[in-house]
C-alpha cells in the first residue's frame, strides 16, 4: 500500500521549533518532488515549500521563507520540514504531498498527500 505519513507535530510556544517528517511506504520518495502544505480550520490550503527530486532545489512561500527548511533524507525515504521561529499564525494541520515539479511553493495541486500532523503554536 502506498502511503505518506507525517509526524512531528505538537504544541509549541511562540518562537519555538519543530521538525516535521514525511515518511513514504510502498514506494521510493526519491522519484518525486515533495511539497508541504498546511490547512487551518476555515482557511484555504496554503502551499509552504517544495523540494525537487535531486534535493538541490527548494522553494518557499513568503510566509515561511527564512524560518522553514525542507530537506531529504534519502536513506530513510523521508522528507523533513524544519520549522523555526514559530508564530501563532502557523497553527494548522501540516501535510506532505507528491508534486509533479517543484517550481512554485504556493502551487497547491498535488498528486497525493498524507493525513497530516497538527501543529499548534500557543503560549
Amino acid at each position: 500500500q502506498l502511503q505518506l505519513v507525517e509526524s512531528g507535530g505538537g504544541l509549541v510556544q511562540p518562537g519555538g521549533s519543530l521538525r516535521l517528517s514525511c515518511a513514504a511506504s510502498g514506494f521510493n520518495l526519491d522519484y518525486y518532488s515533495v511539497a508541504w502544505f498546511r490547512q487551518a480550520p476555515g482557511k484555504e490550503r496554503e502551499g509552504l515549500s517544495c523540494i525537487n527530486v535531486s534535493g538541490d532545489n527548494a522553494r518557499y512561500a513568503d510566509s515561511v521563507k527564512g524560518r522553514f527548511t525542507i530537506s531529504r533524507d534519502t536513506a530513510k525515504n523521508t522528507v523533513h520540514l524544519q520549522m523555526n521561529s514559530l508564530k501563532p499564525e502557523d497553527t494548522a494541520v501540516y501535510h506532505c504531498a507528491l508534486q509533479g515539479l517543484c517550481v512554485d511553493a504556493t502551487y497547491t495541486k498535488y498528486d497525493a498527500w498524507g493525513q497530516g500532523t497538527q501543529v499548534t503554536v500557543s503560549s
